[in-house]
């Protein structure tokens, strides 16, 4: 099967096996304050990624290119969209590209369309050096993602078996790619120790990619004749990833926070758990799907609305104060902290 035909059946398997709502995010709960003292006019939703400003605390992640006029299509939308609600945007892996150069368009139309905006090149960690310059260039990224995706590929029928070296190539990466670098997990989550060597690799951002969103062991389970089903539940939840990496991180290594995050409550309690912006991408591509560019606009403008409500109804006029604000964490996502030797009494009465 060719990549291209591969980053079609990722959107369509995407699409059909939907999000669990496993993010953890229901065992978060905000603590009410009924004397805010502060206005929906007075909120400042500005954000920084590492290095980078943006206007939203909401980026659009990596979701596809490669595949053609459809997936040009996609992002073409998508990154439109970015550019009217000044969000950031990551293009989906480029590996295809490096390899074959009539893929380019299907990447390249983001910046075409966003020629001012924060855009993310993206590829894989087998990745080298030289291919992550290659990607940078390719759509005068402001930064990169290099991905994270032992699972999928151990479930894909055709995935690689062999992930020795990828800490010593991103590594490489950081010194030459001249541009900052963010590593992101695709939908199983990070410990602590993970956060750990990364912050010391010299990452200028840290997406957890948590559990509780798009499945890629799902996904490439649809496309094996023999199902593998032990990868379909494992992960750690975004919520709980969020928790562990900004612990580690310490604040001096910035964390991002994604992974089956689906509404405006979701973004603001994964930066309340330290995240310093939220990325969403299933959601987005099941809405352009459904119902179109308008659609998508008219997500994004809800969205950003109800975010700035939340931000108002906690009396946090920036995102560095909703980052502090009170939060109660219950259920298994209190257990698994619990048991991981995490205070959470520190999140409740701050």
């Amino acid at each position: 099967m060719s990549r291209a035909k591969r980053k079609l059946d990722h959107i369509n398997h995407a699409l059909t096996t939907g999000q669990s709502r496993q993010n953890g995010f229901d065992d978060i709960t905000f603590v009410h304050k009924s004397l805010p003292d502060t206005s929906v006019e007075d909120i400042d939703m500005s954000a920084r990624i590492g290095e980078l400003s943006t206007s939203s605390p909401i980026f659009i992640n990596a979701m596809t290119g490669g595949g053609g006029e459809k997936t040009e299509q996609i992002n073409e939308a998508l990154s439109t969209a970015a550019a009217a609600f000044g969000m950031a945007i990551a293009v989906g892996s480029q590996m295809a590209a490096i390899r074959d150069k009539s893929e380019q368009p299907s990447y390249e139309v983001v910046r075409k369309v966003n020629p001012k905006g924060v855009i993310f090149a993206n590829l894989g960690s087998e990745a080298n050096a030289d291919q992550a310059k290659r990607a940078i260039d390719m759509i005068e990224a402001d930064a990169i993602q290099i991905h994270l995706n032992v699972i999928q590929e151990l479930v894909m029928p055709e995935g690689d078996r062999d992930f020795k070296g990828a800490l010593t190539r991103i590594e490489e990466i950081v010194r030459h790619a001249g541009v900052p670098v963010i590593v992101k997990e695709t939908g199983f989550g990070m410990d602590w120790d993970t956060v750990l060597q990364l912050k010391n690799a010299g990452v200028s951002a840290i997406d957890i990619g948590g559990y509780g969103g798009t499945n890629f062991s799902k996904i490439e389970n649809a496309r094996r004749n023999r199902a593998l089903h032990a990868f379909n539940g494992w992960g750690i939840s975004s919520a709980i990833s969020i928790a562990e990496g900004s612990n580690a991180a310490r604040g001096e290594v910035c964390i991002l926070g994604s992974g089956g995050i689906q509404d405006s409550l979701d973004a603001a309690k994964a930066i309340a758990l330290g995240a310093s912006a939220a990325g969403m991408a299933g959601i987005l591509l099941s809405v352009f799907t459904e119902h179109g560019e308008e659609g998508l606009h008219e997500e994004l403008r809800l969205l950003h609305e109800e975010f700035k409500w939340i931000m108002c109804a906690l009396g946090t006029k920036t995102i560095k104060e909703l980052q502090n604000a009170p939060l109660v964490i219950s259920g298994a996502s209190h257990h698994w902290l619990s048991e991981r030797g995490f205070e959470t009494s520190s999140y409740s009465r701050r």
